[in-house]
Protein backbone atom coordinates (compact mmCIF):
# COMPACT_ATOMS: atom_id res chain seq x y z
CA UNK A 1 0.00 0.00 0.00
CA UNK A 2 2.88 2.39 0.73
CA UNK A 3 3.89 2.23 -2.95
CA UNK A 4 0.46 3.53 -4.00
CA UNK A 5 0.56 6.27 -1.38
CA UNK A 6 4.01 7.32 -2.60
CA UNK A 7 3.00 7.33 -6.28
CA UNK A 8 0.11 9.64 -5.39
CA UNK A 9 2.46 11.87 -3.38
CA UNK A 10 4.74 12.54 -6.36
CA UNK A 11 1.99 12.84 -8.96
CA UNK A 12 1.11 16.42 -9.97
CA UNK A 13 -2.19 17.55 -8.47
CA UNK A 14 -4.89 16.95 -11.10
CA UNK A 15 -6.60 20.27 -10.42
CA UNK A 16 -3.39 22.03 -11.40
CA UNK A 17 -3.30 20.36 -14.83
CA UNK A 18 -0.33 19.00 -16.72
CA UNK A 19 3.27 20.13 -16.29
CA UNK A 20 3.96 19.56 -20.00
CA UNK A 21 3.88 23.29 -20.75
CA UNK A 22 6.16 24.29 -17.88
CA UNK A 23 9.06 26.53 -18.86
CA UNK A 24 10.82 26.61 -15.47
CA UNK A 25 11.14 24.29 -12.48
CA UNK A 26 8.75 26.27 -10.26
CA UNK A 27 5.94 25.45 -12.68
CA UNK A 28 6.47 21.71 -12.11
CA UNK A 29 6.04 21.85 -8.33
CA UNK A 30 2.46 20.62 -8.25
CA UNK A 31 2.63 17.38 -6.30
CA UNK A 32 1.96 16.69 -2.64
CA UNK A 33 5.72 16.39 -1.96
CA UNK A 34 6.11 20.03 -3.04
CA UNK A 35 3.33 21.45 -0.84
CA UNK A 36 2.88 19.23 2.22
CA UNK A 37 4.66 19.89 5.51
CA UNK A 38 8.30 18.91 5.07
CA UNK A 39 8.35 16.55 8.05
CA UNK A 40 5.39 14.59 6.63
CA UNK A 41 7.07 14.36 3.22
CA UNK A 42 10.28 13.08 4.82
CA UNK A 43 8.39 10.54 6.94
CA UNK A 44 6.49 9.13 3.96
CA UNK A 45 9.66 9.03 1.87
CA UNK A 46 11.52 7.17 4.64
CA UNK A 47 8.73 4.58 4.91
CA UNK A 48 8.38 4.12 1.16
CA UNK A 49 12.12 3.92 0.51
CA UNK A 50 12.43 1.12 3.07
CA UNK A 51 10.16 -0.95 0.82
CA UNK A 52 11.82 0.22 -2.41
CA UNK A 53 15.39 1.58 -2.10
CA UNK A 54 15.26 2.65 -5.80
CA UNK A 55 12.13 4.71 -5.17
CA UNK A 56 11.44 7.50 -7.68
CA UNK A 57 11.77 10.78 -5.79
CA UNK A 58 12.90 14.35 -6.43
CA UNK A 59 16.65 14.92 -6.22
CA UNK A 60 16.16 17.47 -3.43
CA UNK A 61 14.17 15.02 -1.30
CA UNK A 62 16.90 12.39 -1.55
CA UNK A 63 19.47 15.06 -0.62
CA UNK A 64 17.30 16.30 2.24
CA UNK A 65 16.79 12.77 3.58
CA UNK A 66 20.56 12.18 3.72
CA UNK A 67 21.28 15.56 5.33
CA UNK A 68 22.87 17.11 2.25
CA UNK A 69 20.28 19.89 2.05
CA UNK A 70 18.84 21.70 5.04
CA UNK A 71 15.37 22.23 3.54
CA UNK A 72 13.17 21.63 0.53
CA UNK A 73 13.22 25.38 -0.16
CA UNK A 74 17.03 25.21 -0.48
CA UNK A 75 16.56 22.70 -3.31
CA UNK A 76 13.86 24.83 -4.93
CA UNK A 77 16.15 27.87 -4.77
CA UNK A 78 18.92 26.00 -6.59
CA UNK A 79 16.47 24.83 -9.27
CA UNK A 80 15.29 28.41 -9.76
CA UNK A 81 18.83 29.81 -9.94
CA UNK A 82 19.87 27.26 -12.55
CA UNK A 83 16.72 28.06 -14.52
CA UNK A 84 17.39 31.79 -14.39
CA UNK A 85 20.99 31.33 -15.57
CA UNK A 86 20.09 29.03 -18.46
CA UNK A 87 16.99 31.00 -19.51
CA UNK A 88 19.30 33.94 -20.24
CA UNK A 89 21.50 31.86 -22.58
CA UNK A 90 20.55 30.96 -26.15
CA UNK A 91 20.13 27.29 -26.98
CA UNK A 92 19.09 25.97 -23.56
CA UNK A 93 15.60 24.47 -23.33
CA UNK A 94 13.87 23.41 -20.13
CA UNK A 95 12.29 19.94 -20.39
CA UNK A 96 9.63 19.71 -17.68
CA UNK A 97 9.11 15.97 -17.69
CA UNK A 98 11.71 13.85 -16.03
CA UNK A 99 11.47 10.89 -13.68
CA UNK A 100 8.44 10.79 -11.42
CA UNK A 101 8.41 13.61 -8.92
CA UNK A 102 11.45 15.38 -10.34
CA UNK A 103 11.52 18.91 -11.68
CA UNK A 104 12.81 18.43 -15.20
CA UNK A 105 16.16 19.15 -16.80
CA UNK A 106 17.76 21.39 -19.44
CA UNK A 107 19.00 20.46 -22.91
CA UNK A 108 21.51 22.44 -24.95
CA UNK A 109 20.01 21.99 -28.41
CA UNK A 110 22.95 23.29 -30.53
CA UNK A 111 25.10 20.41 -29.21
CA UNK A 112 23.24 17.95 -31.45
CA UNK A 113 25.08 19.42 -34.43
CA UNK A 114 28.33 17.89 -33.15
CA UNK A 115 27.27 14.32 -33.90
CA UNK A 116 25.92 12.55 -36.95
CA UNK A 117 22.73 10.62 -36.39
CA UNK A 118 19.97 10.69 -33.80
CA UNK A 119 21.39 12.24 -30.65
CA UNK A 120 20.63 13.22 -27.09
CA UNK A 121 21.81 16.82 -26.63
CA UNK A 122 24.07 18.01 -23.83
CA UNK A 123 21.85 17.79 -20.77
CA UNK A 124 22.07 19.44 -17.35
CA UNK A 125 20.27 17.71 -14.48
CA UNK A 126 19.98 18.25 -10.76
CA UNK A 127 21.20 15.30 -8.73
CA UNK A 128 21.56 14.03 -5.19
CA UNK A 129 24.72 12.02 -5.99
CA UNK A 130 27.16 14.78 -4.90
CA UNK A 131 27.00 18.14 -3.10
CA UNK A 132 27.49 20.21 -6.24
CA UNK A 133 23.92 19.04 -7.01
CA UNK A 134 24.40 19.32 -10.80
CA UNK A 135 25.48 16.85 -13.49
CA UNK A 136 26.13 17.57 -17.13
CA UNK A 137 25.65 14.74 -19.61
CA UNK A 138 27.61 15.25 -22.86
CA UNK A 139 25.86 15.03 -26.22
CA UNK A 140 25.76 11.45 -27.48
CA UNK A 141 24.13 9.23 -30.06
CA UNK A 142 20.95 7.47 -29.03
CA UNK A 143 22.57 4.20 -30.08
CA UNK A 144 25.25 2.82 -27.83
CA UNK A 145 26.18 3.50 -24.24
CA UNK A 146 25.73 7.09 -23.00
CA UNK A 147 28.83 8.71 -21.49
CA UNK A 148 29.11 9.07 -17.74
CA UNK A 149 27.82 12.38 -16.38
CA UNK A 150 30.31 15.06 -15.36
CA UNK A 151 29.83 16.41 -11.84
CA UNK A 152 29.41 20.18 -11.69
CA UNK A 153 30.70 21.67 -8.45
CA UNK A 154 27.75 23.98 -7.78
CA UNK A 155 26.49 27.23 -9.28
CA UNK A 156 29.91 28.92 -9.30
CA UNK A 157 31.39 26.09 -11.35
CA UNK A 158 28.37 26.15 -13.68
CA UNK A 159 28.67 29.91 -14.25
CA UNK A 160 32.45 29.74 -14.78
CA UNK A 161 32.47 26.80 -17.17
CA UNK A 162 29.15 26.96 -19.00
CA UNK A 163 30.52 28.66 -22.13
CA UNK A 164 33.31 26.08 -22.37
CA UNK A 165 30.91 23.18 -21.90
CA UNK A 166 28.59 24.64 -24.53
CA UNK A 167 31.47 24.70 -27.00
CA UNK A 168 32.84 21.19 -26.39
CA UNK A 169 30.11 19.01 -24.91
Amino acid sequence: MIELEWSQAIEPHTALASIGGATRPAETRRAWVHRAPEDQVLALYASASEVDPQLAAPWWLKALATGGLSSRSEGFLLEDRVGKLLDARPGWVFVPWSSDGDSGYWEYMPSERRVTGPAVPTTLVLTHRHTGWLDIHPVHLTTGQPPAPLAVNGMGDLRSNLARWESVL
